[in-house]
């Protein structure tokens, strides 16, 4: 079976479905460098090699929104010094990459609370979101200081000061408006989620918005992701016969 894509320009046989929006749980950087013999250090740079790859592809065959889990609110739980090592990783993806993907027509995003990150990190940040914004090519959301649940936290709390402040009745609340208030505001729900490493968890990721997502998990450590491994991921989500609780037509 031909992997096929949403991009007619690049002239794929086979079938068409490719997910609009891709969503993965990055995992397995610790469990690759330890069966190595490495520090932890080195499995997350490994994945660093890992997230190039799956941006390039991504872009490639026609998937337009690339969501990341690349920084939970419950990774402040690490030691110092592994956090410290993510927060470099950050700076010198985005410093590195930047050029490249606005190149490509890129569009950065970022869902989170990112306050908290040191300000080399934010300032990056800031960038990426500055060169890309106007880019309408693959959009890259990556979750940094993200949990579903402070998500929807943020979002309630926005709501009610809205119907404080009269804006807002409680049967002006729908999934629409609280769409709205979500990190994810504009983009469409995912599609597929693919989870690394043989864990078989939500993880606090994306509660609200893929409710009706398509899943794969993969025994694969994160580094060990590649082209083929998420190209077999797409097969298996156009295999996937989505009713979103009717009787349907299967595709």
């Amino acid at each position: 079976m031909a992997l096929s894509t949403n991009d007619e320009t690049a002239g794929a046989a086979g079938l068409t479905h490719v997910p609009a929006h891709v969503a993965i749980i990055m995992d397995g950087n610790g469990r690759w460098a330890k069966a190595r013999g490495l520090p932890r250090s080195a499995g997350h740079r490994a994945g660093v090699e890992a997230i190039r790859s799956v941006i390039r592809n991504s872009d490639a065959w026609g998937v337009r929104v690339l969501s990341l889990y690349a920084f939970s609110t419950e990774n402040w739980k690490r030691p110092r010094d592994e956090v410290g090592v993510l927060m470099s990783l950050l700076v010198e993806f985005l410093r590195r990459e930047i050029d490249e993907l606005d190149r490509k027509n890129v569009r950065i995003r970022f869902m989170g609370d990112v306050g908290r990150f040191p300000q080399v990190c934010r300032e990056a940040i800031a960038d990426a979101l500055a060169r890309t914004q106007d880019n309408t090519g693959l959009t890259v959301n990556i979750a940094l200081n993200y949990g579903g649940r402070d998500e929807l936290v943020r979002a309630a709390r926005a709501l009610m000061a809205e119907a404080a402040d009269g804006r807002m009745r409680p049967e002006d609340v729908t999934e629409e408006t609280l769409s709205e208030h979500l990190y994810t505001r504009g983009l469409p729900d995912p599609d597929l989620v693919i989870r690394t490493s043989g864990e078989m968890r939500q993880s606090n990721f994306m509660l609200y918005q893929a409710s009706y997502a398509e899943w794969v998990y993969t025994p694969v450590l994160w580094p060990d992701f590649g082209e083929t491994q998420y190209r077999d991921a797409i097969l298996e989500y156009q295999g996937r016969y989505r009713r979103y609780g009717d009787v349907g037509e299967e595709i």
